[in-house]
């Protein structure tokens, strides 16, 4: 029975593995998401310079939000390297290159907590940028709709607050 025990447990030890797949396709995604949002900014600043650097209303406030948004996919493909890496360390093995880093202390990650606590920092940027391509294109008419948007920078200073507060 001591053998089907070792057995069963190098499989299941070896069955870590199948994390790979998720740090590959992780980073897969996150360059396709680099080379959108660059696209996304060079197309509007392209167009940016064929005008002369003269722009009406409307393309003003398509150039800022082809940005905002780019800063949103970069947020994004960001979340998804820090999960391949996170992943890949806590699974698989310490990456020795960035143990040997000094600069690497930003993406160092040394259990779960550490990778949720990274992720839920970037995630929160991605919903303030979000929030704001969307505050962006919203016309304020009335006091309540203002009201509304000040209620909304509110809540995101505290959920900033919070997410920085140390216990």
């Amino acid at each position: 029975m001591k053998w089907l025990e070792r057995v069963f447990e190098g499989f299941l030890w070896r069955t870590r593995w199948m994390v790979i797949l998720a740090v590959i396709f992780s980073l897969f995604a996150a360059f396709g998401l680099f080379i959108v949002a660059s696209y996304e900014i060079v197309l509007p600043v392209y167009h940016l310079f064929h005008s002369g650097f003269h722009l009406g209303a409307h393309e003003h406030e398509e150039l800022v939000g082809a940005i905002v948004g780019a800063i949103d996919l970069y947020l994004i493909a960001t979340v998804l390297i820090i999960f391949s890496l996170g992943l890949y360390e806590l699974f698989i093995s310490k990456i020795d290159e960035a143990e040997s880093d000094e600069h690497s202390k930003l993406l160092a990650i040394h259990n779960l907590d550490d990778l949720k606590e990274k992720l839920a920092k970037v995630v929160l940027m991605v919903l303030i940028v979000t929030f704001f391509k969307y505050a962006i294109h919203i016309k304020y008419e009335t006091p309540l709709q203002t009201l509304y948007l000040a209620a909304g920078v509110l809540m995101l200073a505290l959920a900033l607050y919070f997410s920085h507060k140390k216990h």
